[in-house]
């Protein structure tokens, strides 16, 4: 069976290598404990009485184990791995081979059976395969202790030599053996710390080049006879104190290029090259930028070798650029420089990094004042670098109302000299002498008498340190409220925004302070409008309607489409167009008020908002459509369009007359439940006085007169397509007809976009008519989707408008009519009889579009039917 010879063989060698480790587990625990100590050179360092302590235990566990192994090591043999392999088998079909027929011999049935067994075992032991031994001694070793040992002789490996396990001859011989083999020295280079590279161990190193950090540190070590070896070099630049060259231990330091030399025995040169450390190198990487607030964010970038350690920003007075006027004119205290610790990498590389310096000095003497800015960073050799000075105006936070920014120029001139207080306390004095209309409150106006007061007390004992600090703090906190104070009147709050925003206008403000007095207005227009609500909230139907023929009415929207266009132009430098459009806000405010729908105090739905932007975009296309129309016109009558003008301004402010009050808000297929986007979306087609009625709500008025009517009609589409993207999630097919309806409405208005582009004026009305046509549809649908979704959901009807089973106070129809006490719009009677109700609305609705589209009508009538049209 020679198929058997290599795994019965490989088994046998498993079984010896585990014999040898079972065995011999102590012995190289106790071989590695007694090299890791002699490697890492704990001879050279230890006592002699330790040393020979130490060998004494280590001969013996040497000798202990060593024996220990050899009388536990059996070797084993090749019956016991043959029966291991037979073993690892099922059946056994070695041992089976070697059994004999013990009954049925002679029996030729018997017989051929013990034949076809044979036959089967003989096959299956063409399947042995060598085992694997088991060298696992944790039984053995519980503690671990092989393991201890291989981490100590492993750390030798890498921190140690075997060298140093020499050494350990010359101790025992006393030097005979140096005189034998020759003289010994180890040596060392150790680089800075802070370099991050290893030491060199100068035994490992053959003669020749060899570079190193300036500052590392040499230590050679000469062992044997005094003499023998000796040590020249050239690298330390040393002049005094020169020790002798043969001194068993010396030290030194690598200040320059040179040489190193060990004399003696095999003489050893290496030609040491000096590495200097390059001073670290510091940039501005750009422009300082600063917030509406005054915090400042400088970006730098910082370079070195082995990395910088820390930096510094410093400011310096500029006194050559500073304008001497007003309290600047007498020469100033002396102010110190303004240092600032740079910003280091948490974690990382500092060899090469960019970071930025932020920080708010609004309240530093030198605030808004000529200043010059130093940066300058330090390596860990004390090198340092530094930028050139760049001149600045040091950041600071600017204050835009005029009383708040008398008061940090006040505390400027305070701040620069002490001889100031005089001219100070009058100026304060002068400027609060008549505090009617100057103070929003009382405290300020006290909190400012108090400094006064203040400044009274020093004016015979002199200004103190510690008093220019008070008052310096005190006149902060009042440039502060004055500029940012809570104030409980809203209307208060928007008009010294509004002031502010004006002010930065003619200033010239930066875009982040323009950003910053925006929010601010929003803000404080949203908190005017909530004002405006709670205060006209009427407690019948009669005031609401009186009133409502007076007010102006204004959504949300078209207040911050007109604000947005304010910041736009500002950020422009259109600072005319841009103020100009800041005097309509400000007279749109003063003769506004909020309308107050079924809705309540709550936003509008998805839906009725959806219905709002259909309708402003419906108002703009018919509003482009008759641009469009008025310049065929002027090619054919150029004579007449000045008397159709008129004819249609006069009409406009009829209408305005005779139905201010009309707020078209229900949807024809709503019932009982008026839409709230209809309302304000007729409040913004036409609810505008006769003091801003050349301005639309959405603030396109402005930019109209300077765009294309390509590019009008380009940025309606747009405008359809975000509004058609964004419609509310309606199903049924009312609402596939509105999104349908919609499509092709976008596209016929990119026919007309490009029938304008073309100066195709015919075509492109009528493909604006087309598009006002699917507007209207889709509006329709919409609605009839948003009626069918609240009809499938109970409970959430005319919520506000049938609570009680009378209608909201105030709400109208499209005729500016009272609603009835059913809340119908309308009356109750049956008018059309037993007759088709969908088919005669469907006719009234053709009827409506023919005559909206007849351009020979007067202009109030068309403009009354586009009305009804919004809202059918």
């Amino acid at each position: 069976m020679r198929h058997l010879r290599f795994p019965v063989a490989a088994t046998r060698l498993g079984m010896v290598a585990e014999q040898v480790v079972r065995a011999f587990w102590p012995f190289w625990t106790a071989v590695f404990l007694i090299l890791a100590p002699l490697m890492m050179g704990w001879q050279d360092v230890l006592p002699l009485e330790v040393i020979w302590g130490g060998a004494v235990v280590a001969v013996i566990a040497f000798v202990a184990t060593l024996v220990w192994g050899i009388w536990r090591f059996r070797m084993p043999s090749a019956a016991e791995a043959l029966r291991r392999v037979d073993a690892s088998m099922p059946g056994r079909p070695i041992a089976a081979i070697a059994d004999t027929q013990a009954i049925g011999s002679g029996d030729a049935a018997s017989e051929a059976v013990w034949r076809a067994h044979m036959a089967r075992m003989a096959a299956r032991t063409k399947e042995a395969r060598a085992v694997e031994p088991d060298l696992r001694i944790s039984d053995r070793d519980p503690y671990g202790l092989r393991f201890i040992a291989l981490l100590f002789f492993v750390a030798a490996l890498l921190f140690g030599s075997f060298l140093r396990v020499g050494t350990v001859g010359d101790m025992v011989t006393r030097g005979e053996q140096s005189l034998a083999t020759g003289p010994v020295w180890e040596g060392w280079v150790e680089a800075p710390a802070y370099t991050g590279k290893p030491s060199i161990y100068l035994n490992d190193v053959p003669a020749g080049p060899l570079r190193v950090a300036v500052g590392s540190q040499v230590t050679l070590r000469l062992y044997g006879e005094v003499g023998a070896l000796t040590v020249a070099e050239t690298v330390s630049g040393r002049v005094d104190d020169l020790g002798s060259a043969a001194e068993a231990q010396q030290q030194f330091t690598v200040a320059q290029s040179g040489t190193l030399s060990i004399l003696g025995g095999r003489d050893t040169t290496w030609e040491i090259i000096a590495i200097e450390d390059a001073p670290p190198v510091v940039d501005l990487t750009g422009p300082i930028e600063v917030d509406a607030m005054g915090e400042l964010s400088q970006p730098f970038s910082a370079v070195d070798d082995y990395g910088v350690e820390f930096g510094t920003a410093t400011f310096t007075l500029d006194l050559s650029a500073v304008e001497r006027q007003h309290g600047l004119t007498i020469d100033p205290d002396p102010i110190d420089p303004l240092v600032l610790d740079l910003p280091m990498p948490f974690t990382g590389d500092r060899s090469d990094f960019d970071e930025f310096l932020v920080d708010n000095l609004s309240e530093h003497p030198l605030a808004n004042l000529p200043v010059t800015l130093t940066l300058e960073v330090t390596d860990a050799a004390e090198q340092t670098g530094t930028t050139p000075p760049e001149p600045m105006i040091m950041p600071g936070r600017r204050f835009f109302q005029p009383f708040a920014r008398a008061v940090i120029e006040q505390r400027r001139d305070l701040m620069w000299s002490k001889a100031n207080a005089r001219r100070v306390n009058q100026i304060l004095r002068a400027v609060s002498h008549r505090p009617e209309g100057l103070f929003s409150n009382e405290t300020t106006y006290l909190r400012l008498r108090a400094i006064i007061r203040r400044l009274d007390g020093f004016a015979e004992t002199g200004l103190t340190d510690e008093g220019q600090a008070e008052i310096v703090e005190a006149l902060w906190d009042l440039a502060i409220q004055l500029e940012d104070g809570r104030l409980a009147d809203a209307r208060e709050r928007l008009r010294r925004a509004q002031e502010r925003l004006a002010e930065a206008m003619r200033n010239g403000a930066s875009d982040e302070e323009i950003a910053e007095l925006m929010q601010e207005l929003r803000e404080a227009t949203n908190d005017y409008l909530r004002m405006l609500a709670e205060e006209s909230e009427p407690s019948d139907g009669t005031d609401q309607a009186d009133s409502g023929q007076q007010g102006q009415q204004m959504g949300m929207d078209e207040l911050q489409a007109l604000m947005d266009r304010i910041e736009e132009l500002m950020q422009e430098g259109r600072m005319a167009e841009a103020q100009e459009l800041m005097e309509q806000l400000n007279q749109m405010m003063e003769n506004m008020r909020v309308t107050q729908g079924e809705g309540g105090d709550g936003p509008p739905s998805p839906g009725e908002q959806s219905m709002q932007d259909l309708s402003d975009t419906l108002r703009e296309q018919e509003e482009l459509s008759d641009d469009s129309f008025s310049d065929l016109q002027d090619q054919f009558n150029p004579g007449d369009q000045g008397q159709q003008g008129q004819q249609g301004q006069q009409g406009q402010q009829g209408l305005d007359g005779q139905e201010p009050g009309a707020q078209p808000g229900q949807q024809g297929d709503q019932g009982t439940e008026p839409s709230q986007g209809g309302q304000q979306g007729e409040g913004q087609g036409v609810g505008e006085n006769s003091e801003s009625g050349e301005q639309s709500g959405s603030g396109a008025g402005g930019e109209g007169d300077q765009r294309s009517l390509a590019e009008r009609q380009r940025a309606l589409r747009e405008e359809l397509q975000r509004q058609r993207e964004g419609l509310p999630n309606l199903g049924g097919d009312a609402g596939e007809q509105a999104r349908r309806s919609l499509e092709r409405a976008e596209g016929a208005m990119e026919g007309a976009e490009e029938a304008l582009r073309d100066g195709d004026l015919a075509e492109a009305i009528d493909q604006q008519a087309e598009a006002m046509d699917a507007l209207r549809n889709g509006m329709r649908e919409l609605g009839q989707a948003m009626a069918e979704n609240q009809n499938a959901e109970p409970g959430q009807g005319a919520e506000q408008g049938e609570a009680n089973g009378r209608p909201a106070p105030g709400q109208r129809d499209p005729l500016g009519r009272e609603m009835g006490n059913t809340g119908q719009l309308g009356t109750d009677q049956e008018l059309l009889g037993n007759g088709d109700i969908n088919r005669r609305a469907e006719e009234l609705l053709g009827e409506i579009r023919r005559r909206s589209a007849e351009q020979d009508r007067p202009e109030i009538e068309r403009d009354y039917l586009r009305r009804l049209l919004d809202q059918f």
